[in-house]
């Protein structure tokens, strides 16, 4: 497959999960974090689409790679992916938000569903994963590991303290991506906490950063492509995106962070979507 039908392939099928995800919002009639789970669709999708060595028949093989949630709240997106490329049965993902489900507003880890790590305080995906990073370097296997966090969850101080030990323990094997949309819970992130530069942060750090449109699915692939498993030196993407992108009102609307999606607002939104 060539590189541009890679792209389209990709493009086409984030639209889809994004129609995953609206069907889970409005069948669950909870509200739901929809905001910052369509900011990273085109991450996830490259993720599993492209870039993991990972498939639903081998979701305990010890040599499978490894995806941490750490924007634990962005699960949706997540369950959504799972769902489209065959983690996650159809009957297990109308279960979403229902009683005694195993999909509810974060993850809980699941190693049947894909499911890598649970979640639910912020800042705690990336001292995770270097653990499962080090273990790989240690043990002599060749398995990759891919945190996600968001810029706001990056507040945390439990985020740079795993930042400085994951450089200083020389896990090249892991890869963080963080997504950059702008927003956290209590609004505009800059208004929040400042505008420091995420890259020349994690760079001081001794990380290799990079900054890519976490809409495109072209340059993600580009920077994933960059990741190389024998280096010493961690790799980090900041990919700058829209909080709830693909759904015209809510883009940059920071009350879609946590919100119902009712009759009205789900038409409206696959109208948007349109059909398959």
């Amino acid at each position: 497959m060539s590189e541009l039908e890679v792209r389209q392939r990709l493009e086409s099928s984030s639209t889809a999960i994004r129609r995953i995800m609206m069907d889970l919002a409005g069948g669950s009639g909870k509200n739901s974090h929809l905001g910052g789970g369509l900011s990273s669709v085109e991450i996830l999708n490259c993720l599993y689409g492209d870039f993991l060595s990972v498939h639903p028949s081998r979701v305990t093989d010890s040599t499978r790679d490894r995806f941490i949630m750490s924007k634990g709240h962005g699960v949706l997106s997540l369950y959504a992916t799972l769902s489209y490329y065959g983690f996650i049965s159809r009957n297990e993902i109308s279960s979403y938000m229902q009683d005694e489900s195993h999909l509810i507003s974060h993850p809980v880890m699941n190693l049947s569903l894909g499911i890598e790590s649970s979640n639910g305080s912020l800042g705690q995906g990336l001292g995770f994963g270097i653990g499962l990073a080090l273990s790989a370097k240690r043990s002599g296997q060749s398995y990759k590991t891919v945190v996600l966090l968001g810029d706001g969850e990056c507040n945390e101080g439990s985020v740079w303290e795993s930042v400085r030990i994951a450089s200083h323990l020389r896990v090249g094997n892991l890869l963080a991506i963080v997504d950059d949309n702008g927003f956290q819970s209590d609004g505009d992130t800059e208004q929040v906490s400042g505008n420091p530069s995420l890259a020349q942060a994690w760079s001081n750090f001794g990380w290799k950063a990079t900054e890519v449109d976490g809409h495109n699915v072209g340059q993600i692939i580009d920077a994933l492509s960059h990741f190389n498993i024998e280096s010493e030196q961690p790799l980090v993407i900041i990919a700058k995106t829209v909080k709830g992108k693909g759904i015209s009102f809510m883009e940059r609307n920071n009350e879609w962070h946590h919100n119902r999606l009712t009759p009205d607002f789900y038409d409206r939104a696959m109208k948007e979507l349109g059909t398959e």
